[in-house]
């Protein structure tokens, strides 16, 4: 069994930050790409960053400059540090992860999602 386990979510004024975490826990042989999505209210799921095991990135052009994505191999975690946050992106952030299991599976792996309100 692989799951992802988010944290950080929550509310947050116009200008501010937040950081979201994101653990992959389970029989893991080794993790590909992870990334962060995110979904607006009415609008169609979007990548807004994603991060290769050997940390090259990759942004949605309406968060470069203001999110981070980083990595830590060792324990199998992703995060998303979002700094100078808008109204705009307000939305449920996804962690999505693509992972080789120990059983020789492959598999692209959501967690739950997390709420970010940016709002004054």
């Amino acid at each position: 069994q692989v799951q992802l386990v988010e944290s950080g979510g929550g509310l947050v004024q116009p200008g501010g930050s937040l950081r979201l975490s994101c653990a992959a826990s389970g029989s893991i042989l080794r993790i590909s790409t992870m990334g962060w999505y995110r979904q607006a209210p009415g609008k169609q799921r979007e990548l807004t960053a994603a991060i290769t095991t050997g940390g090259s990135t990759n942004y949605a052009d309406s968060v470069k400059g203001r999110f981070t994505i980083s990595r830590d191999n060792a324990k199998n975690t992703v995060y998303l540090q979002m700094n100078s946050l808008k109204p705009e992106d307000t939305a449920v952030y996804y962690c999505n992860a693509e992972i080789f299991a120990v059983s020789g599976s492959f598999g692209n792996y959501w967690a739950k999602g997390t709420l970010v309100t940016v709002s004054s």
